[in-house]
């Protein structure tokens, strides 16, 4: 069974919502009527208002019952949706008072909300967890679901509520394999690392980690396509919940992290940047670099890669920097800045490359004069027809330090 990623899910298979992994079940017997019992008319009414994304007081004003009778009945028969309906001040309470203690699952099960809308309200009221409280059967159940179904581990973790390298560490004590799972690779190591991946390092670091931990040695290319096999960091293209823009506009009005909208409710930072900008909250975030987990360009920063772009290793420059290669490519385009070895070949530059081959030059002298890099001169010598390898005049040997300095000048002026 392949899974289809296209829409949006809160639950992957009915369980019934229990704090403790196993209960013995006993037979039903006769009990003797209650006059606060919930008839079939009415759990029929409780069903259609809430399939219908009415609020919970107003289900609860219809049935003429309170508000926490309908929520407790909700959370019994395991009802769960995305729901549009704002935020009450006694969800609020509820969710104040239960937050960090009670499982995530479990709460949004009492509220009649998803585990994603729940901890970005959370989130919005600043609301921390303490200590991971036991996984419930439904959690479970989930997390079996999902492992067989190959849905990806990060979305599964928003679906239950629980971070990837929570899930990832569950299925290793429960025995199961995820069916997209790469080869050799073991649940608990699956699970440390996404944890590591989860605290914004790179993969190199990741590996390294792994490596310092017992794990056998991988590369950083490797880590990160099992991480991203494993689903870490999609955004899945689904709808943002309302919860999740006022998580949003929260984070950017009081200069909060935006890594909790990536680590638990699944957002990528491109999502991040798409709803920033249809929010109308770009470069409105107190930090500069907004979603993104490297620092923030400085004067200095900038003056170094107007100097060294195109003059240093691409590679080098990034370490200096203590950036990714990527984000120097980046900033270097927004700049409009033009790499020294790319740029293209002058009139002088072909004439410079012709009397080089004809007079014995040597292509890294060559390289030099031009300020470019050898393997790209040979290129463009090749494409202009005229490869150094076949040339009648070699270039002299010994050491370079007793011949001439060669310049662009004075290839040029062999011609005379």
């Amino acid at each position: 069974m392949s899974f289809d990623p296209g829409f949006s899910i809160v639950e992957l298979v009915p369980c019934p919502l229990l704090s403790v992994p196993d209960i013995p079940v006993a037979p039903l017997r006769e009990v003797a009527y209650r006059g606060d019992a919930w008839l079939p008319g009415e759990l029929d009414r409780l069903r259609a208002g809430f399939a219908a994304d009415e609020d919970l007081q107003g289900i609860a004003d219809a049935l003429e019952r309170t508000h926490s009778a309908v929520r407790t009945k909700v959370g019994e028969l395991g009802l769960r949706r995305d729901s549009s309906q704002p935020w009450t001040a006694l969800e609020d309470e509820h969710l104040a008072r239960h937050y960090g203690t009670v499982a995530t699952s479990t709460v949004a099960s009492d509220l009649g909300r998803t585990c994603a809308a729940v901890y970005a309200r959370a989130g919005v009221l600043a609301l921390t967890e303490g200590n991971a409280p036991p996984y419930t059967r439904w959690e479970v159940a989930q997390v079996r679901a999902g492992y067989d179904w190959g849905v990806p581990v990060a979305r599964l973790a928003v679906i239950v509520g629980r971070p990837a390298s929570g899930i990832a560490s569950l299925a290793s004590k429960l025995g199961i394999k995820h069916r997209n799972g790469p080869v050799g690779w073991t649940g608990e190591e699956q699970g440390r690392a996404l944890a590591w991946a989860e605290t914004g390092i790179r993969y190199g670091e990741v590996a390294e980690r792994l490596e310092q931990e017992g794990f056998p040695r991988r590369e950083g290319d490797a880590v990160g396509q099992v991480l991203r096999k494993l689903g870490y960091g999609r955004g899945w293209g689904r709808p943002w919940l309302p919860e999740e823009k006022d998580l949003l506009r929260h984070s950017y009005a009081h200069d909060l992290s935006l890594t909790p909208l990536r680590t638990r409710l699944g957002r990528s930072r491109s999502s991040i940047a798409w709803q920033a900008g249809e929010l109308g909250l770009q470069g409105t975030h107190a930090r500069p670099s907004g979603w993104r987990t490297e620092p923030p360009w400085t004067a200095q920063d900038l003056r170094i890669l107007k100097r060294d772009y195109g003059r240093v290793p691409t590679k080098e420059l990034a370490r200096r920097l203590n950036r990714k290669k990527g984000g120097v490519y980046t900033k270097a385009w927004a700049l409009g800045l033009e790499h020294g070895w790319m740029r293209a070949f002058t009139a002088d530059e072909e004439r410079a490359i012709r009397l080089a081959r004809d007079h014995g030059v040597s292509l890294t002298d060559l390289s030099r004069a031009l300020d470019r890099d050898v393997a790209v001169v040979s290129k463009h010598a090749i494409r202009m027809g005229i490869p150094f390898a076949t040339r009648a005049v070699k270039a002299p040997r010994g050491p370079r330090r007793n011949r001439p300095l060669v310049t662009l000048a004075s290839l040029l002026a062999l011609a005379a």
